[in-house]
């Protein structure tokens, strides 16, 4: 990938697609095409079709997509399904028309069967039932797969797809209404330190197992995939290695500094049992993860705005 090549980050303003932004500014590409949602549509394929016209980019890293919690997935499936399927299917098919040369589409570990066996290999795709609460949005996430290797094997284009593990990172989500597991565990116990709360709660046994990857080092993996990899089979992108959530407590606990007691409320559910994913695929061509877990927790939480939290 030229450092001088024509560049479209769509999505630059979430975690994912500012992490990549970030990672391609360290690396010297300068010409890099962003839109915000105002200026750029993306579900409307003319508005699209007109931006691949005029900017004419020669590789696209696809990172937008509508995105929430849980109870935004099973309130509003609809949106979750069509918004997804307009965005990516109008980026990747003007990248096809307009001859980008090559595009990187992100999707999301939720596109494996609730019950893979773990670690998750690339090969469980379609192998089982999805989970219910986020069906919708992984429905549309391996369309954007299978549309990719469809416009490879037809057309012969170099689109690739990655799949992340859980992350975390600059431009996280910290609602505690819909916010994922590590951001609202970070919220919590700043809360409770500053509140001087003696005793915080969380749902379940805590003995759930998650994998977490730092965004910036996912961020380093789309640059590398970009550069070396060419297949028609998604690739896992994580650390590789996972722990149970009543220790990433215990972490989080540890960097923001609260000295008060945790609890489990074990009458509340803990959720599927472990989601590793399998990454030798990406071992194997060369890309490790960088950032430790507990160093990327205090980085993020040493430089979040926390002045809402209380």
């Amino acid at each position: 990938m030229d450092r001088d090549a024509k560049i479209f980050v769509a999505g630059h303003r979430g975690m994912v697609g500012s992490a990549i932004v970030r990672a391609l500014q360290r690396e010297g590409c300068q010409n890099i095409a962003l839109r915000t949602r105002a200026e750029l549509d993306l579900r409307d394929d003319k508005a699209v079709r007109a931006f691949y016209a005029r900017e004419t980019p020669q590789f696209v890293f696809v990172a937008a997509a509508k995105v929430g919690g849980i109870l935004a997935n099973n309130t509003y499936p609809v949106e979750f399904l069509v918004d997804n399927l307009r965005i990516q299917n109008n980026l990747i098919e003007a990248a096809r028309e307009f001859d980008v040369e090559k595009l990187l589409f992100l999707g999301s570990s939720c596109i494996y069967p609730k019950h893979a066996p773990q670690p998750i290999k690339e090969e469980a795709l379609l192998t089982g039932p999805l989970e219910a609460t986020n069906e919708a949005y992984a429905i549309a996430k391996i369309a954007g797969i299978k549309l990719c290797q469809y416009v490879r094997s037809q057309y012969g284009k170099h689109y690739i797809s990655a799949m992340p593990t859980n992350l975390y990172g600059p431009n996280d989500n910290y609602d505690l209404h819909n916010s994922h597991v590590l951001p609202a565990l970070i919220r919590r116990y700043h809360a409770a330190k500053v509140t001087g709360a003696p005793i915080v709660t969380h749902w379940g046994t805590g003995s759930p197992l998650r994998e977490f990857l730092h965004v910036d080092d996912l961020a380093n993996a789309c640059l590398f995939l970009m550069e070396l990899y060419d297949d028609a089979q998604h690739i896992n992108v994580g650390a590789g290695d996972d722990l149970p959530i009543r220790e990433l407590a215990e972490i989080v606990q540890r960097v923001v500094g609260y000295e008060g007691r945790t609890e489990w409320d074990a009458t509340k559910p803990d959720g599927t049992p472990r989601k590793l994913m399998d990454v030798s695929r990406i071992h194997a061509l060369g890309w490790h993860h960088a950032i430790p877990l507990e160093e990327g927790i205090r980085q993020v939480y040493e430089h979040v705005d926390k002045t809402a939290w209380a």
